[in-house]
């Protein structure tokens, strides 16, 4: 698979690709510093209808996100709720782990499939306003777990994870203990890719970095205002997003 990911570059789209590319990339970033998670979750499904492979987009992504995270906390890291961070990364690390080596075995289609099923899954819980909630810690550790595999074979894991994070560390702490979390399962995933020598698709990630910032930047300053109105935002988003894994199921079968 390694090989069919060599031949793809961002140079070789058509404009109408690059176009559609940019405006998915500012999105991407635009959510992530917004909403301190979501920027795979909400863009790796608008990025497969451009290109349906996911081994060129996680590598992509994955290195905006630690541009981007250490950016932000590079003054932040006394804000960080280490104690908990510590507590629970030894439930997500083994889904992480075992979800990373199924992203680099499964068939395309399949992994394709995947994404979609999943990203469809948070869309109808955004649209019925329905959250995901845990009542025991046994409970806890099955989401993060679970939270740990999707974040390892798709990087759209996020929003299983906050659903347990957002019970336990607050408000003000959320967003920055998140994206350590994030920076240490994204090293993970870009050393596992290294490692079996995907191709990090360095260039292409460097060339949309201008992109992703307008989008960061946007967000950070509207990250109060998202919060405030978080579930008018996810409900429309869900909307969206269901009609988007649709196309994206129809294009994929």
């Amino acid at each position: 698979m390694s090989a069919l990911m060599d031949s793809i570059t961002l140079l070789q789209f058509t404009p109408v690709q690059l176009a559609l590319t940019v405006l998915v990339f500012i999105w991407s970033g635009f959510v992530r510093s917004g909403l301190g998670f979501g920027g795979a979750a909400l863009g790796l499904p608008l990025m497969l209808l451009i290109d349906n492979q996911p081994l060129f987009w996680l590598p992509v992504i994955g290195l905006h996100l630690l541009f981007f995270t250490s950016l932000t906390l590079r003054n932040r890291l006394s804000n960080v709720d280490w104690p908990y961070l510590r507590h629970t990364f030894k439930w997500i690390f083994p889904g992480k782990i075992v979800g990373v080596l199924g992203l680099l075995n499964l068939p395309n289609q399949l992994l394709v499939i995947i994404i979609y099923g999943i990203t469809l899954f948070y869309a109808i819980l955004w649209m019925l306003q329905k959250s995901i909630r845990s009542k025991s810690g046994w409970t806890d550790k099955l989401i993060l777990l679970i939270g740990g595999y999707v974040s390892g074979t798709s990087l759209t894991g996020a929003p299983l994870i906050v659903a347990v994070y957002a019970h336990h560390v607050s408000a003000s702490r959320l967003r920055d203990t998140l994206f350590v979390l994030w920076f240490i399962l994204v090293t993970i995933k870009m050393g596992t890719f290294a490692a079996f020598s995907v191709d990090l698709h360095v260039l292409s990630s460097l060339m949309l970095i201008p992109v992703v910032w307008i989008g960061h930047v946007i967000g950070l300053r509207a990250h109060d205002f998202l919060i405030a109105n978080d579930r008018r935002f996810k409900r429309i988003l869900g909307g969206v997003l269901a009609l988007i894994c649709l196309l994206g199921f129809a294009q994929a079968l």
